[in-house]
């Protein structure tokens, strides 16, 4: 499977059917009178966000949509058949923008509802029949109306996961690692820097309540200066604005005994300067890989975090030491937020000069 988080796509309504100019003709029925049937609408182009589709893949391989034309009018007052809508299903999480001839953006749908419908072309109004148009001072109009073009419109998609926890760290934290432990998903694990290159998602089952379950996101290692592209950059820093909380993630491979929360301080910090809403963003913190180090200098940082009035979870992910802790901490969270409120600061969007490229991504949903 591919993960593609952009496309541009064309989509165009279907036109208007033309009104039909007829008059009744039939035996011992002298003048009449105009019958010609209106034409149908044209069909619109409808986006729908769906859970059962992972990435932006298909729309990269078919770029042109276009929904039926309404059918023209016909004699005996018919009217044409309404055009048939074209429902695009995308992703949950789409952000869609109208790209105009000039290639400036405009946001104009925030398909985060999964029960939401947005109608993004809509169909050209069908023609009036000329019998539409008779009346006491006109008893045989010689014309009808043709159908209206349907709209036309060219969008760039832009796909951010919706997760209610996002896995936050330097590279080779242990995110991996951690969501193969707590749910379904198998990402690639390796012994060196950026493993992931792609978003993992993962769906943690309540084991009391199957039907609670909590979507994880294992966001690709940061490192500083990602609020500028460096590393793997903004380019997944984006994906950490659609989570409701984060689980941060330290190595302590990374901890300096004489400032062993610098690794957690400089992830924040880019968070920050990316966007200030994600430094109020509510954190889990975790320092994992415990078992790299004898359990007396484990203590010791235990004792440092308490007295500096940080609560930290301290793990190791790879024989599930503190796991639950974590876990149950996180379904704490979880269930204080509100789940109705919006999971995104929309910031302006800037134009980049980058191709997106396809990479590889392990998606594996529960």
């Amino acid at each position: 499977m591919r993960f593609v988080d952009e496309a541009t796509i064309n989509v165009r309504a279907g036109k208007g059917g033309n009104g039909c100019l007829s008059f009744r003709r039939e035996k011992f029925i002298p003048r009449g009178g105009p019958d010609g049937g209106n034409g149908g609408d044209g069909g619109s182009v409808i986006l729908r966000p769906t859970n059962r589709l992972l990435s932006l893949y298909d729309f990269r391989l078919q770029r042109n949509y276009e929904a039926r034309n309404g059918q023209s009018g016909m004699g005996s007052q018919c009217d044409g058949r309404k055009g048939e809508d074209l429902v695009l299903e995308l992703p949950l999480g789409t952000l869609v923008f109208e790209v105009d001839d000039e290639g400036r953006e405009q946001m104009i749908a925030d398909l985060s509802d999964p029960d939401g419908v947005f109608v993004v072309a809509r169909g050209g109004r069908g023609g009036k029949g000329n019998e539409h148009f008779k009346s006491s001072t006109m008893r045989a109009p010689r014309f009808a109306q043709k159908g209206e073009p349907g709209e036309e419109r060219r969008l760039r998609l832009e796909l951010k996961i919706l997760a209610d926890a996002g896995l936050l760290g330097l590279p080779n934290a242990g995110k991996s690692t951690f969501i193969s432990r707590i749910s379904a998903a198998r990402p690639k694990i390796a012994a060196y820097p950026f493993t992931t290159l792609t978003p993992n998602l993962g769906v943690m089952i309540d084991e009391v309540d199957p039907d609670r379950r909590m979507v994880i996101a294992d966001i690709p290692g940061l490192i500083e200066g990602a609020h500028t592209g460096q590393g793997l950059g903004h380019r997944f820093l984006k994906h950490v604005e659609r989570t409701r909380f984060l689980v941060h993630i330290l190595s302590i491979e990374d901890i300096d005994p004489e400032n062993p929360w610098t690794g957690f301080d400089l992830i924040n910090e880019e968070l920050a300067r990316f966007d200030e809403v994600l430094r109020e963003r509510e954190q889990i913190e975790v320092v994992n890989k415990i078992d790299l180090r004898t359990p007396e200098e484990v203590d010791a940082l235990r004792q440092q975090a308490a007295q500096q009035g940080r609560r930290i979870f301290f793990i190791s992910a790879m024989h599930g030491e503190g796991i639950e802790e974590v876990v149950d901490a996180m379904w704490r969270l979880r269930d204080t937020i509100d789940m109705h409120e919006p999971l995104v600061h929309l910031q302006e969007v800037e134009e980049e000069d980058e191709e997106f490229e396809d990479i590889e991504v392990v998606y594996t949903r529960e």
